[in-house]
């Protein structure tokens, strides 16, 4: 509900809502150390909010900014914009794998590895970075959900050189490079960051620190910055010395442009946008100057497809929902005796499962939602849109075509001209019969504004 306002406000006031984050913000603070969270899988919204958060801090003179992290892994284009971020910072980055209990899986170490600063909590892990699917991303564990080594055991996957693929080759060696690149930049563990990609391997905090794969391990922020105080730091622009004692730490949470990214990327938000957008366009086209599902339908979807061109989506998969799409508008308009609506549903639900071409947690779309809109879909279709064609062809109960062959009713007693009523409405008529009072005549044509009519005979009487 608060992402639904959050959209509204956005939508009606944008000018207001920047302003009143901007005024919210730390502004002319000097010199001072910026905290940032990251929990949960990485994603779009992750790479808006700490890139923008990192320039902040360059322009208010930030002594250092904190990156707290708690995630299962995340998207690879999402990583790899977070890394060119820290790597082109003027501002040292520190990032705090925390609390107890959290870790920096797969894209996380990839993090933990490009920062100046890496440091772990007690009871925290890091590692699991081998990517699982080529556009996809970085998976937030093994592939069959097992928890990843410990302690840099080995374990029996595939060498490159006998991956199933050359693609799933390519990809795992694209990937020890970059790691290994990130490693030589940082003075770290090069070798252990390969067989994290190779391997799976994962690390404790105490043997993270043992194999030079992190600088320190520390129990809070403040024993982290007291811990870093003095050192020399690689920053864009030249050396820079650490100097944070006394120091105060703000805490920048995201704003409402990365909540609200965070929102419509949400792989699940992202497809019900795209149904509801063309849901609301069927709609408008069949009901010409409806103008609601119109406006609702194209505004629905053009934040779809913004999400969509930032998600890592098959094709395939969107080519397959709007083919079912099409079948059960197809079985609603021309009865086929479901094979169409069958099909359509078919090639609906297989098109939903595949949309999001990635195996990260946190980036599939729900069963749930899928059989829901499939379900729904079939419904509306097969029942709605159905009884609205059936509506177009009952008989005309209006105009010329309804009054030819009505009944109307004689006012006065006439043999060639008179008047008649007809639905409550009084005509002028013309008969080539003698007509009575109160007699109920047959609409025989219309010439005009002259109705042409004829007495019924005892057949038409009881027809009528």
């Amino acid at each position: 509900m608060r992402s639904l306002y959050l959209l509204v406000l956005l939508m009606l006031f944008p000018g207001a809502v920047a302003v009143a984050q901007e005024d919210s913000g730390v502004q002319g603070v000097g010199s001072y150390v910026m905290l940032l969270t990251v929990e949960g899988a990485i994603g779009p919204a992750t790479d808006d909010y700490l890139s923008r958060a990192l320039a902040r801090a360059a322009a208010e003179g930030a002594a250092m900014v904190v990156i707290r992290m708690d995630t299962p892994g995340g998207l690879d284009t999402a990583m790899r914009g977070i890394i060119k971020s820290i790597i082109n910072s003027a501002v040292p980055v520190a990032t705090y794998v925390a609390p107890s209990g959290a870790r920096a899986a797969s894209a996380g170490t990839y993090i933990l590895y490009a920062s100046h600063i890496a440091a772990m909590a007690p009871g925290t892990n890091l590692g699991a970075a081998t990517p699982v699917t080529i556009g996809g991303g970085f998976p937030g564990g093994d592939d069959n959900g097992e928890e990843p080594p410990q302690g840099g055991a080995e374990k029996p996957v595939p060498e490159p050189d006998t991956a199933k693929s050359a693609s799933e080759r390519k990809a795992i060696n694209d990937a020890i490079a970059y790691i290994r690149g990130l490693a030589q930049l940082r003075n770290r563990n090069a070798e252990w960051a390969e067989k994290a990609v190779r391997e799976a391997a994962s690390l404790p905090a105490q043997e993270a620190l043992a194999l030079g794969v992190i600088d320190t391990i520390a129990g809070n922020v403040a024993d982290l910055l007291q811990q870093v105080e003095g050192q020399v730091v690689e920053v864009q622009g030249g050396e820079r010395t650490l100097r944070l004692a006394g120091l105060p730490v703000r805490e920048w949470e995201p704003d409402w442009r990365s909540r609200l990214l965070s929102v419509i990327t949400n792989p699940n938000v992202a497809y019900i946008l795209m149904l509801i957008g063309i849901y609301g366009l069927i709609f408008e086209f069949s009901n010409p100057g409806a103008i609601v599902p119109g406006t609702i339908g194209a505004i629905a979807l053009l934040l779809a497809l913004y999400a969509f061109q930032l998600l890592p989506i098959s094709i395939a998969g969107v080519a397959l929902i709007l083919l079912g799409v099409a079948l059960m508008v197809a079985e609603a308009f021309e009865p086929s005796f479901g094979m169409l609506g069958i099909g359509g549903v078919i090639a609906f639900v297989f098109g939903s499962i595949i949309l999001i071409d990635t195996e990260v947690p946190g980036f599939g779309i729900d069963l749930s939602v899928i059989i829901t809109f499939a379900t729904t879909s079939v419904l509306l279709f097969v029942f709605a849109i159905g009884m609205a064609f059936r509506a177009r062809h009952r008989p005309v109960v209006s105009g010329m075509e309804q009054i030819i062959g009505g009944a109307a009713v004689a006012l006065t007693d006439f043999e060639d001209e008179g008047i008649v009523s007809v639905h409550s409405e009084i005509w002028s008529a013309k008969t080539r019969t003698p007509v009575h009072k109160g007699e109920t005549v047959r609409i025989s044509g219309l010439n005009g504004l002259v109705l042409e009519v004829e007495p019924l005979t005892h057949k038409q009487e009881e027809k009528v």
